[in-house]
């Protein structure tokens, strides 16, 4: 497979709205990102179920029941796009449409109703852009990526920034589970030797596996909720390949009246659900994987992802995403940089990853100043928590929302803080605190201004910390500064230097 830089579909240019509406063997949905940008962002996201896919395994066929649904929710979504004036409109046809006797009736009727062309798109297509789309939320994935969808299975191999190999199974809930007695028309044994003729499965042990689709995303919510994880965020949700076993063998054993008690599982979901943890358990004792890492991107981000220009699909996904943030939410517009350079004295051991959450910190550190003063630290972190930022794990989440919330005058120790800090390793804390720190020292000298910082900096020397200050009094010392340098210098675990006049 090529990688993704190489793709021979037309790119797209930056700015204008693109509508995807992709017509899934269970679903239909449309999604509006707002622009031709690496850090895109979903301005409409919505999905109907329709199920296409129910009946095909019995009749070869889409429902009657089935085809009115998706055909009225489509020339719906259509005319939703075409109001919020897109600069690009793609309607897409997945497993379902593809493989039924009357999928080309069906797709040559959506294409008469709603007066725009249908990509049917190809097993080994909608392998590729889903797969893109975990490239494009996780650019350093390694292992494999799996797209389960109502009427397919996709199975990708990731590594080095590639797409590498793949394939396409008839695996998908709606084409092996009777829908009358909710039974499988497919046996295990059957699933197993499908996965077990997959040669390059082999390869991926010990490494990640990225879970796309509605179904696995509703297994991950449910594990979260049986373990009272702090953090609702299903993008990066990352569960040990061991545990992710187990769990999966419970919820496959499950009837359909305990599935429906379950909180957050509709009807529809609760009937193929056990069906998908099987499937996921199988895949995981073929591969055994180190982890199993939730991905909220597939093949909608895929497909958008694959029209940006290369340049754009090269950068950073989130410090692109939280550079565009400061420059929209920011007093000053964007000044992380300026900041990040400021503190930089203090974390001279920092490996690669950690100075780019610091510096993302740093790009997020001036957004809240609309907030109320005595919520302004909480607000903030819950944001920065919960923003659909892609290309960090919830770790790093955690590091930069703790690290803002410092930095607005709040406490590790106080008990908003406190299950984000649990996601942090003891040192991670410690240097959040510190990052924090050293920003509310930074803005208290120049009130977000850069022109202000750079009149200042931070020097480490001979065990002790010291501040360079303008010699011609523009930046005045004061009790609040003296008292936030003495702070930073006990965090950091430095002598307290003095404050001096800067060296011209």
């Amino acid at each position: 497979m090529a990688p993704h830089s190489e793709s021979p579909r037309r790119k797209g240019s930056v700015g204008g709205r693109v509508a995807v509406i992709d017509i899934g063997s269970n679903s239909v949905r449309l999604v509006v990102f707002d622009g031709l940008r690496r850090a895109f962002f979903p301005l409409f996201n919505e999905k109907v179920i329709c199920g296409l896919g129910r009946e095909l395994t019995q009749t070869g066929r889409l429902s009657e029941d089935a085809v009115w649904s998706a055909l009225v929710n489509v020339v719906r979504f259509t005319a939703m796009a075409r109001a919020m004036k897109v600069a690009e409109l793609h309607l897409l046809g997945t497993a379902a449409a593809r493989d039924a006797s009357n999928g080309p009736e069906f797709i040559a009727e959506v294409e008469r109703r709603c007066g725009h062309p249908v990509r049917l798109l190809s097993g080994a297509e909608e392998a590729r852009i889903s797969a893109l789309g975990v490239l494009a939320a996780f650019p350093d994935a390694e292992g494999f990526m799996g797209d389960l969808g109502g009427g397919s299975l996709e199975l990708v191999r990731l590594g080095d920034g590639r797409l590498q190999d793949f394939a396409t199974l008839a695996l998908g809930p709606l084409r092996v589970i009777d829908s009358e007695k909710g039974k499988l028309v497919v046996p295990v044994e059957e699933i197993d030797r499908q996965l077990a003729e997959i040669d390059w499965l082999d390869t991926v042990e010990g490494r990640g596996f990225y879970a796309v689709g509605g179904a696995w995303r509703n297994l991950a919510r449910i594990h979260m909720d049986q373990n009272a994880y702090p953090l609702h965020v299903l993008h990066g949700y990352t569960m040990s390949a061991d545990e992710a076993i187990g769990f999966c063998q419970v919820v496959a054993g499950l009837g359909r009246r305990s599935m429906g008690r379950m909180t957050g599982v509709s009807r529809r979901r609760a009937e193929t659900l056990p069906y998908s943890a099987l499937l996921l358990g199988r895949v995981l004792r073929r591969c055994r994987p180190k982890q199993v890492v939730l991905s909220a991107y597939g093949l909608r981000e895929g497909f958008f992802f694959e029209r940006l220009p290369s340049k754009e699909q090269s950068k950073d996904p989130l410090v692109t995403a939280a550079r565009d943030f400061a420059k929209r939410e920011g007093r000053f517009g964007d000044c992380g940089a300026a900041f990040a350079r400021w503190i930089a004295p203090l974390f001279d051991e920092d490996k690669a990853a950690e100075k780019r959450l610091r510096l993302v910190a740093c790009h997020l550190s001036d957004f809240a100043w609309r907030e109320h003063p005595d919520y302004r630290a909480a607000q903030a972190m819950h944001r920065i928590l919960h923003y659909p930022f892609v290309g960090i794990d919830h770790p790093g989440r955690a590091f930069v929302a703790c690290a803002v919330f410092v930095r607005y005058g709040g406490e590790p120790d106080a008990p908003v803080a406190k299950p984000v800090v649990s996601l942090l390793r003891p040192r991670s804390a410690r240097r959040a605190r510190l990052v924090g720190m050293a920003l509310r020292l930074a803005y208290t000298l120049s009130a977000g201004a850069p022109s202000l910082l750079a009149t200042t900096g931070l020097q480490v020397a001979d065990g002790g910390l010291w501040l360079d200050l303008s010699g011609d009094g523009s930046v005045p010392v004061g009790e609040v500064v003296e008292r936030r340098f003495a702070a930073v210098a006990e965090a950091a675990d430095l002598k307290l230097g003095n404050l001096r006049p800067r060296k011209r």
